[in-house]
């Protein structure tokens, strides 16, 4: 049994961190190196990070990774608590309209998840133990998407549970938004902007969160916690005030 489990380990880490170094570094390849004379004047922070920064993300990056491929066996192949979840089969089961409709739900679920538990890790007797090794990374890049401390990391694993647990999901639907996550994650810390000038006064822009966004959550440690949204940043008062100007100053270089 143990040797079956292990077996799914490795292929659930294989899964994960193929995403993570191929389109990290990718992106990487891309924007850090081939485009980079080209684009740095549209940088968002105009410094680069330093080599020692990007081995740091990568290292506790993959330490996150190593973490992250458990979740799967303790909840979905683990035949004591699998029949107990909402993960089902068939996506007849509950039709195709179903299906399109929960991916919506699921991110605005893992939003509201990461913006609160995200507001409590920073929280002064928290901020240390859970979230500074994610804040290392003042001006992020590609690889920090996972860079996260072992505890931090356990807890932004928590949303998987979450949809197990009270929303009826299929397997696709882990595939497609876990590929969606790493993407966004990279793009959050890519160091560039890539939605276009005034995006972010647009009616459906206002509500959606930028790389600029995020980008000064880790270099003021403070505000824009959310992930693919704003909603709760702007429902809880927590965005910056210097968002809209710090988007249209970059956007216009």
């Amino acid at each position: 049994m143990m040797e079956i489990q292990f077996d799914k380990y490795f292929i659930v880490l294989q899964n994960i961190t193929t995403r993570y170094y191929l389109l990290g570094g990718l992106v990487f390849l891309l924007f850090y190196v081939v485009l980079k004379n080209k684009i740095v004047h549209k940088k968002i922070q105009s410094q680069f990070p330093k080599n020692a920064d990007y081995l740091r993300e990568i290292g506790y990056s993959t330490l996150t990774m190593l973490m992250f491929a458990f979740i799967p066996i303790l909840f979905i192949y683990n035949p004591a608590v699998q029949p107990h979840t909402t993960l089902y089969q068939n996506i007849g089961d509950y039709g195709w309209v179903y299906y399109m409709i929960a991916f919506p739900i699921m991110f605005v679920m893992h939003d509201t998840y990461f913006y609160w538990m995200h507001r409590i890790m920073h929280h002064k007797r928290l901020f240390k133990l859970f979230h500074l090794v994610h804040h290392q990374s003042t001006n992020p890049s590609p690889w920090a998407a996972y860079s996260f401390h072992p505890l931090e990391a356990i807890i932004e694993a928590g949303i998987l549970v979450v949809f197990l647990f009270t929303l009826p999901i299929h397997r696709l639907h882990f595939f497609i938004f876990f590929m969606f996550m790493i993407l966004y994650n990279v793009y959050g810390h890519l160091g560039w902007e890539l939605y276009p000038k005034n995006f972010n006064k647009t009616k459906i822009g206002k509500w959606i969160n930028t790389s600029i966004c995020h980008n000064q959550h880790h270099q003021y440690f403070k505000g824009n916690y959310g992930l693919y949204f704003l909603f709760w940043d702007r429902l809880m008062g927590t965005l910056r005030e210097d968002y809209d100007s710090q988007y249209e100053n970059v956007k216009s270089r």
